[in-house]
């Protein structure tokens, strides 16, 4: 929790008790439904719930702005997403049903009233949304494929256009070469400093 205090200070005191309570709710669930590796949940906080948030560095989600999360296994980024942006709305979906158990109650216990979860691709979604975000669950061209008429047109609070807000890391040059629409690079050791970041990024799409 310090490190999360340390990189977002403005947190409430509903929200900083939120964050703290994720890690033992994963902990009990990941003995039930294995979302997240042994190593990670050592490392939770930074490798879950920090680079989560990373995209909160790039965009702060609007109230009323409408968010998809695709392939969200256990809920992430979406749920740590949605605990800072408690206004905003948020739509996890992953193919795999247990891992949405998983979703439907840690966001239950936390008492999340702005997330929703489905089992469902995102391909057999007729909703439309803001921002697209996911953890590279696949090349980031099939991805774009997969929720690009899933996206209203517009530009955001900050100026950037509406479009997919991506994580992933490593050089991504050959990965986006061809890519139709606009290419952004947003390395996340601009935003925080351990190790972990040095070679991981927000990457935004916008068509």
């Amino acid at each position: 929790m310090d490190l999360i205090l340390h990189y977002f200070p403005d947190l409430t005191t509903h929200q900083q008790k939120q964050f703290s309570e994720l890690k033992g709710l994963y902990a009990l669930w990941n003995e039930q439904i294995n979302v997240i590796s042994r190593k990670d949940l050592e490392n939770f906080y930074e490798r879950h719930v920090l680079h989560s948030l990373g995209i909160a560095k790039v965009y702060p989600f609007q109230p009323e702005e409408r968010i998809l999360d695709v392939g969200t296994g256990g809920g992430f980024p979406g749920i740590p997403l949605a605990i800072l942006f408690p206004e905003t709305r948020f739509v996890l979906v992953d193919s795999i049903g247990k891992k949405i158990k998983v979703v439907n109650e840690v966001a239950h216990a936390l008492g999340l009233k702005n997330v929703e979860a489905h089992h469902v691709r995102a391909e057999q979604l007729n909703s439309r949304f803001d921002f697209v975000v996911s953890r590279a669950v696949t090349a980031m061209p099939v991805f774009i494929d997969w929720v690009k008429d899933k996206i209203v047109h517009g530009k955001g609070y900050n100026g950037l256009s509406k479009g997919i807000l991506y994580l992933k890391g490593g050089d991504l040059s050959d990965e986006l070469k061809g890519v139709q629409g606009t290419v952004q690079e947003f390395p996340l050791a601009h935003f925080y400093e351990q190790e972990f970041f040095e070679t991981k990024k927000v990457v935004h799409w916008s068509p």
